[in-house]
């Protein structure tokens, strides 16, 4: 079991009833999944700009990406409905611990001129989303096998009923909010 997930069941759960007042261990809240998306709008004229962008993302998660397409035709931009556009991966369980823990304690120190992550970027119901400007930021990724800076989507979805709660979970997992 991951050092991430251990310490959840241990200390998250027990600051989570403590400041909140829970009755029961089920009503704590807990992160229920992450979902990295990357969109690719060059993907419209070059499909190989596609496969890089797919590759990254799985070096990235340590899983399989599945392609994103478009769900409508858009004239202004030359794009068909049904054409491949980005890629996504849903992480849980194991390896989303283990994502949130290097995304956390590795790739976001090594943001440049870095104060912290948006605290308002929650959606009302316990979700957060987080914006990356470049996938240059993770190590796993070589700087000179990477042929163009591209950035990507990082949604984390709890089980939270409000914003609060999931404020409070994520800053357990040492998320570095700004103050």
């Amino acid at each position: 079991m991951s050092r991430l997930k251990e310490q959840y069941n241990n200390e998250i759960v027990a600051a989570m009833i403590k400041k909140f007042g829970y009755k029961n261990i089920m009503e704590v809240p807990k992160l229920d999944k992450v979902v990295i998306n990357m969109g690719v709008g060059e993907a419209k004229d070059n499909a190989k700009v596609l496969e890089t962008a797919v590759k990254d993302m799985e070096t990235i998660a340590g899983q399989k990406a599945v392609l994103t397409r478009a769900k409508n035709s858009v004239a202004n931009f030359k794009i068909r409905e049904g054409m491949a556009i980005g890629c996504k991966v849903t992480l849980r369980g194991e390896k989303m611990y283990e994502f949130v823990d290097r995304l956390v304690n590795l790739a976001l120190p090594r943001v440049r001129d870095f104060r912290g992550v948006n605290p308002n970027a929650f959606d009302g119901r316990g979700n957060y989303a987080l914006g990356i400007k470049e996938q240059l930021i993770f190590p796993e990724i070589e700087y000179d096998k990477v042929d163009k800076v591209r950035g990507m989507d990082i949604i984390f979805v709890t089980t939270a009923k409000t914003d609060e709660e999931a404020r409070e979970l994520l800053t357990l997992f040492n998320m570095p909010f700004q103050k």
